[in-house]
């Protein structure tokens, strides 16, 4: 096996996709986060655990974040915000969810390969990132990774990296964090 081989050609991958983000789209995106009332995130499979991380850490930071589909989570209204992360753009259930968003007056943005996909023409604004759709080949330079495993390492890293703007921003520590942490298990 070449597990270690493979692991060094997946972090080049990552550094190469990290590279054609959108600082400015990023910023957006952090900017909408602090000025909403309650963010959503969304996903469906490996990019909706993506959402969930993400969830996970702005609730560490303070944040009113909740996962759609979990038995706590509120309902969303005006001034709230739902980020879903959707490789394809075009996940029927997503879509439908962004409808219902934007019927109830809430924000909605999408993190994408496609901003021009049914999410992001449902979206406020979308974040592009580089990736391959499942079973497609990437655009940037191809993967040797399955299905959209790209897309979504590289979701989880923009995520973790607005949550380190949103630290400096707030002059939070990671120490103030862990104080809103699990504490039952």
């Amino acid at each position: 096996m070449k597990t270690v081989k493979y692991a060094a050609e997946i972090v080049k991958e990552l550094q190469r996709s990290v590279t054609l983000i959108s600082e400015e789209e990023t910023e957006k995106l952090a900017d909408r986060i602090q000025t909403a009332g309650k963010i959503f995130l969304a996903g469906a499979g490996r990019s909706g655990f993506m959402g969930r991380a993400f969830a996970m850490r702005l609730m560490h930071m303070g944040f009113n974040a909740y996962v759609v589909g979990e038995t706590v989570t509120p309902g969303i209204g005006p001034d709230d915000l739902l980020i879903i992360g959707s490789g394809s753009g075009e996940t029927q259930s997503l879509a439908t969810m962004a409808r219902k968003a934007k019927q109830l007056g809430a924000s909605v943005v999408t993190v994408t390969i496609h901003p021009d996909s049914t999410l992001g023409s449902l979206s406020d604004f979308s974040v592009k990132l580089p990736g391959t759709p499942k079973e497609q080949k990437n655009a940037d330079g191809v993967t040797i990774q399955p299905m959209a495993s790209l897309f979504e390492q590289t979701l989880i890293v923009l995520y973790d990296a607005v949550i380190l703007g949103l630290m400096d921003q707030k002059d939070q520590s990671s120490r103030q964090m862990f104080g809103r942490h699990a504490n039952l298990e």
